[in-house]
């Protein structure tokens, strides 16, 4: 595809929530009309941050960032926020707009087929399911036709078929569009460059090419920058070695350590700021409740959405959970998957009941579990039976949660750190029983062969719910409940 003019410009940003933290520092890049661009970077590192700056949501503390004059941008967020889960759908959609709009019903009526969704307009946000909320996501910045697309992690809560139709309308959208992603394989269908944020260096690293090409390419060079400052390393010491012994000497022995001194200082010199790679977690253990009973739970009919209509299904043989037991529950979006696990967990699942006494580890795809006014410590500290600093500290560590990390309020957190927050959680909780609702969303793509294995060694018993199928692969299932199928 043709890219025409730069309808996005960074020039040397500085920017800082914190002014001994920068997340940009001294970043310039551009981007053209019509291109389609991935963002890059580790959780924290400041992608969102980036498009608050093209926005002018926020303000870079130095530097300049500008768009087009009378270009619009719309933003598709990751979440959807609290104050419009009241809502409907209609008055959704009329946000979008500073005056009334006469055909908007006609406007989401037709927005809403392109993503996919057949819902009625009155049925309020907080009703509908993560994957259709994600829908609607998209759906509020399409409407509004900008030149410059905002997507923050638009898969997220995506069935297969969702993502099948999202990948071709971005490859058929006429106009700019920058996507923040940690779906590798749905990047690259579609991706004709990458910004790259290294969060050691503040800086952004601009690449032309599909997405796999761009980071062979990064871990290329970051390969070459470290065999460079090694090898001066080592030159380096050996020049260091021989200014000691030949300092203690006399007269020309002495003039060749000044030497040395020198060359040493202009090799320190040309050491390189190497990039960063996406750090990856460790391996971690989540160790099981003890004392658990036989069955832990126990489902014999389930609550479904047919038709937006709630409509109770009965199991042809309960379905008995115990320790080790990994069942999936699938289903296309609307189906009531969420739903059901929410019931469960408080309860109110009337066909299914959790045993008492049992500890749950729940992670829900929007993390309301967690309280967003306690700084993380706090919500690591809560989860724990005997509570302990040093141990507190050394789990969040394993999962890239520094101690200044954790003094934020988990609502200032990055949704990736959230999650990873969530997993600490568990370590440190001990659950008889892991309930998980999109477990991959918002986490690095890197994270997630390691949380596959924690989930799959877990002695406890899960319930899980997820459209990575490339991670439900790595995970034993021993269960299967298809709400589709019933």
């Amino acid at each position: 595809m043709d890219h025409g003019n730069v309808i996005v410009r960074f020039n040397e940003v500085l920017f800082h929530y914190d002014v001994n933290k920068p997340l940009l520092s001294g970043a310039s890049f551009s981007v053209r009309e019509n291109a389609k661009i991935t963002i890059m970077g580790q959780n924290g590192a400041g992608k969102s941050t980036i498009f608050k700056l093209i926005t002018g949501e926020l303000k870079p503390n130095e530097g300049k960032v500008s768009t087009t004059v009378g270009a619009t941008i719309a933003t598709a967020d990751q979440v959807m926020k609290r104050e419009n889960l009241t809502k409907t759908i209609i008055e959704y959609f009329a946000t979008a707009y500073d005056q009334k709009i006469y055909e908007l019903p006609k406007l989401v009526k037709k927005v809403l087929d392109i993503v996919h969704l057949d819902l009625p307009l009155d049925k309020k946000i907080i009703d509908l399911s993560g994957g259709q909320q994600a829908r609607l996501l998209l759906a509020l910045a399409l409407i509004q036709e900008p030149d410059i697309l905002l997507l923050d992690e638009p898969t997220n809560n995506l069935d297969a078929d969702g993502i099948s139709h999202l990948t071709q309308f971005l490859i058929e959208y006429p106009k700019t569009c920058l996507v923040i992603s940690h779906d590798a394989n749905f990047l690259n269908t579609f991706t004709h460059g990458v910004l790259y944020l290294d969060s050691h260096t503040q800086k952004v690293e601009q690449y032309i090419g599909d997405y796999y090409n761009v980071l062979g390419e990064i871990e290329a060079q970051i390969e070459r920058e470290r065999a460079k400052n090694a090898q001066l390393k080592r030159s380096i010491q050996d020049r260091k070695d021989k200014i000691n012994f030949f300092a203690n000497k006399g007269g020309k022995m002495r003039r060749l350590a000044s030497k040395l001194r020198d060359q040493v200082e202009t090799a320190e010199e040309t050491m390189v700021d190497e990039r960063q790679e996406d750090k990856t977690i460790n391996n971690f253990i989540i160790t099981a409740q003890i004392d658990v009973p036989g069955v832990i739970a126990e489902i014999r009919s389930v609550g479904v959405m047919i038709n937006h209509k709630p409509t109770r299904k009965i199991l042809s043989l309960p379905i008995e959970i115990r320790k080790k037991s990994k069942l999936i529950i699938k289903g296309p979006n609307g189906i009531g998957k969420s739903t059901l696990l929410q019931a469960l967990v408080a309860g109110r699942e009337e066909g299914a009941q959790i045993s008492k006494d049992i500890k749950i580890g729940y992670y829900q795809q929007d993390f309301s579990g967690l309280d967003f006014d306690k700084t993380a410590d706090e919500v690591l500290l809560e989860v724990m039976a005997a509570p302990n600093k040093q141990t507190l500290y050394a789990t969040a560590a394993q999962f890239l949660l520094s101690s200044a990390i954790l003094k934020n309020k988990v609502g200032s957190l990055s949704e990736g750190q959230k999650g990873l927050l969530c997993y600490a959680r568990f370590v440190l909780q001990k659950p008889g029983l892991l309930i998980m609702d999109e477990p991959t969303n918002h986490i690095n793509f890197r994270h997630l062969p390691v949380i596959a294995k924690a989930l799959n060694d877990y002695d406890g018993a899960l319930i899980l719910i997820s459209h990575a199928y490339e991670f439900v692969e790595q995970i034993d299932i021993t269960e299967t409940l298809d709400l589709g199928i019933l």
